[in-house]
This record gives structure tokens, sequence and C-alpha cells, in this order.
């Protein structure tokens, strides 16, 4: 449209007629209609506003040392991780790595599509965009507060990337003293992290919130069963059902069915108490092999109810059984040992599933149904089973709005700090540059006397931050890319 002869007069009206401007993967509206909103903001409380933007100040100071520290930790610990860690195992650790540095608030290394499910992408962006409006909202109503005059507020979109910012009259902002710039500077990061800790609050109070609709306390409540999931199927778990026990792990909330989970994998698979008379009764003759791991197997491998049990006696240490699972199990007391299961004087045997490495029994109870018989990795079932903790008081509540609420909330906490840490990082083009620059007027004028002196040493400051941030990016672009 811009080469055209015929069009391009009139394209370019339009764009400038609607705020819009549009280039290669970049494109922004700006408007003026909330001017009146933003002068009303600015104008409002005048003390309190001092008091607030003064606090953003301390914090956005503090952050931009605070950035520049985690960045460096952040970087020696990925160079370490290079170093010292076979590639397969850092593959198998890199989802792990990328969850805990978002958590610190490095956003650079989520990338939709490769370590960010493709499910979760309308509270990734939403975040993103929430998180920098209020980010500019700071920027906003400071500048108002310290008499910078106001053009208007826009958004934008960087790739797939949404944003938001302000236009402020640059003569203004130039004219006012530094400690005044620093106020409208560190005001993104300040709101940033108010939003952050005010998702947090609303996270932690959220059981209080969704009291009078919504319970917990009760065990864990299905909220979907992917297709692939092995615990889908006629005995397996439905929407709705409520997990009261991972074998003998009581689950009252998501976080008691993940340290179940946890321990289960992490410890070896029990055994289940049956007297010698059931025992007898109960086992047939079978081949007996070993795997190739080194485990033995004494079931055909196409019985679904059948399972291979090892036990021990007074003579022989090592002695197998091809036993019907369910009947073994529902009426059985867990144990470790033979000496669990002595009582009352009847003959008893500790028999364990002889299952391969990494691979588990484990009993779910979810009543009124009758139990589920999971046999594989206990990750396998934690990845394909959503949860949740708030079970309705009412038929009619949705089951999946506590869980809407505590992932958008986990995701404004994730993502706003985030902005607040990159946004404070001493670097060219964030606000860290225009706060070290008027965080050195403010305390070196006295020391370094000439202006261009001072701004060399910015330059300076700045160049090592930037060096240090691509450097972060790089390497955590290529931690969560590389296969």
């Amino acid at each position: 449209l811009q080469s055209s002869n015929s069009l391009k007069a009139s394209y370019e009206d339009w764009l400038l007629t609607y705020g819009l401007s549009i280039s290669p993967f970049h494109m922004r509206w700006q408007t003026a209609l909330f001017n009146r909103q933003f002068y009303n903001w600015g104008r409002w409380k005048p003390r309190f506003l001092y008091l607030w933007f003064s606090i953003g100040m301390v914090f956005g100071i503090v952050a931009m040392f605070g950035s520049v520290i985690l960045l460096g930790k952040t970087l020696m610990q990925t160079l370490t991780q290079m170093l010292t860690e076979a590639p397969k195992a850092q593959n198998d650790r890199m989802l792990q790595v990328v969850v805990s540095v978002l958590s610190s608030g490095l956003c650079f290394r989520v990338v939709p599509g490769v370590n960010l499910p493709v499910s979760q992408l309308t509270y990734f962006f939403s975040a993103i965009l929430i998180s920098g409006v209020i980010h500019e909202v700071g920027h906003g109503v400071a500048a108002i507060r310290e008499q910078v005059r106001f053009n208007g507020f826009g958004i934008f979109i960087f790739i797939v990337y949404p944003g938001a910012f302000v236009d402020l009259f640059t003569t203004h902002l130039q004219l006012i003293s530094p400690v005044q710039q620093l106020r409208i500077f560190c005001a993104g990061v300040w709101h940033n992290f108010v939003l952050g800790v005010a998702s947090f609050m609303v996270l932690f109070l959220l059981p209080a919130i969704l009291f009078p609709f919504y319970y917990t306390g009760v065990g864990a409540l299905v909220t979907e069963v992917t297709e692939d999931s092995p615990a889908n199927g006629p005995r397996g778990l439905f929407v709705g059902d409520l997990i009261t026990n991972l074998q003998d792990c009581p689950v009252y909330t998501v976080e008691d069915w993940n340290s179940c989970l946890g321990d289960i994998s992490e410890k070896s698979q029990v055994g289940y108490c049956v007297s010698a008379a059931t025992l007898q009764q109960l086992s047939f003759p079978a081949r007996v092999y070993r795997r190739l791991d080194g485990t033995v197997e004494c079931c055909s491998n196409n019985s679904l109810t059948d399972i291979c049990f090892s036990y021990s006696n007074n003579l022989d240490s090592h002695l197998y059984a091809c036993l019907p699972a369910r009947k073994v199990i529902e009426a059985s007391k867990i144990c470790r040992t033979n000496m669990d299961c002595q009582k009352d004087f009847v003959p008893s045997f500790c028999v364990t599933p002889s299952l391969e490495n990494q691979t588990r029994l484990i009993r779910v109870k979810h009543p009124p149904h009758i139990d589920m018989l999971y046999v594989g990795h206990p990750m396998h079932l934690q990845y394909t089973v959503s949860l949740s903790s708030f079970v309705p008081r009412q038929n009619f509540l949705s089951i999946d709005l506590p869980v809407v609420i505590e992932t958008f909330c986990k995701y404004l906490i994730s993502l706003s700090g985030a902005l607040a840490v990159i946004n404070a990082v001493p670097c060219f083009a964030l606000d860290g540059q225009w706060i070290l620059n008027s965080f050195l007027e403010a305390t070196l004028s006295s020391l370094i006397v000439e202006k261009q002196n001072r701004e060399l040493v910015g330059f300076l400051i700045l160049l090592a931050g930037s060096a240090l941030l691509a450097a972060n990016v790089a390497l955590g672009l290529w931690m969560v890319t590389a296969r």
C-alpha cells in the first residue's frame, strides 16, 4: 500500500486518523481517549501519590541493582549446568530449569509451543498485556503527578507479544529534577511489583474468597483427564471424581497429590499383606524370566488383571507368584516386610509387585467408585490428570473457575515480576537505562562535575548491563530449544 502511487496518501491518512502504525513484525495503536482519565488519576490525592511514587523510586533503584545480581547468578548457574551435565540429562531437566527461572522473573526463557502448553497461551498473553498496561499506567500517572505533559496511551503487538506504552512530552521530562525523573521511570517496575503482590494475595486468600461457593481440604477434584492418559478408561478417573488417597498417602489438596506422587516415585514399591492360604489359593504356576533391566516377570504379557508379585519366606528369599492384582490389594494392608503382616498368628507374607524400574503399582481411591489400580510411571499420572483443590458446594457451579483464577494469578505473578526485573536492568532501551541515568545525575553530580564524564560512566554501565542481559537471553533460548 505504501508503494502504490494511488493508495499511499489515503492509506497513510487512514493510519494517522486511527492512530495506527504498521511495520514488519510490529503494529501499534495510540490514542488520546484516555488522557482525561490519566489526568484524573494523576491529580488524585497529591500527598498520597507523592508518598506512593517515592516508595516506588526506592524500590526501582533497589531492583536495578538486584536485577544485575540476579542476572549474574542466573548466567553462572546456566554456564555451570552446560559444562557439567551431559546433553541428555540437561534436556531432561530443561523444563524444571525454565520454570524455576520464570518464577525468578526471567520471562525471556518462555517460548510458546516449546516449553509453554498451547492450552495456556490465553493465560500467557493476557497476563503479558495486563502487566504491560499496569506498567505504563504507572509511568503515565507518575508523569502527570510531576507536571509532565501526557500526550497519549497505546498498545502494540511485536511479532506475537502484546504490550503497552505512554507518550510523554520529552521537553518537560528533561526540565524536571533527577529525583522527579526517578519517580516517573521507577513507577513502571513498582506497579508491576504491586500487581505481582496483589496477585499473590488473591492466590493465597482464594480459599477464603471462594468459601461461600467452594470448599477445600476434602480431596483433589478431577477437572480433566487427557485422552492418552493411562488413567483414562472404564475403571479409571472421570471429571468430577474426588481423589482422597494414593496408596496410604492421604490427599486433601492438589499439593498433597503432587507430594504423594513424588514420594511414591522416590521410594521403593510398597507391598501388600496376603495370608499363606490366600496366596496358595490365588497363585498359579507360571514361567519366570528376567527382563532386560534385571527385574523378574512371571505373568503373561497379555494379562490385564494379573501382576507378578515377589515375596520371601524363611527358606527362600526369592519367590514369585502371578496374582490377580485387585483381589490381592483391595482387602490387604500395606507393608514393607513380612514383620508388618504378623497378626493373630495367621501366617502371612508381604508380597511386592515385581515391576520394571521406575514403574509403580498405585492404588487411587476416589469414593464412591471402585479404586483405580494404576501401573506405570507416577509422573505420567501427574501430567495427564488435571486437578483442583476446590469442590463446588452446588452442582451448577463450574469446577473450572477456581482453576482458571489460580492459573491466571500464577501467570500474573510470574510475568509481572518478570517485567519488573527485566525493565530494571541497566540496559539500553529499557527503563533501567533512564533509571540509571537519573540516579547518576542525582548522586554523582557533586563527585563528577563534568556532565560528559557522568554520561561516559553511565554508558559503560549500560554496555555491561546490556551484554549481561544479552548473554542470559542467548543461553536461555539455547537451553529451551536445544534437543
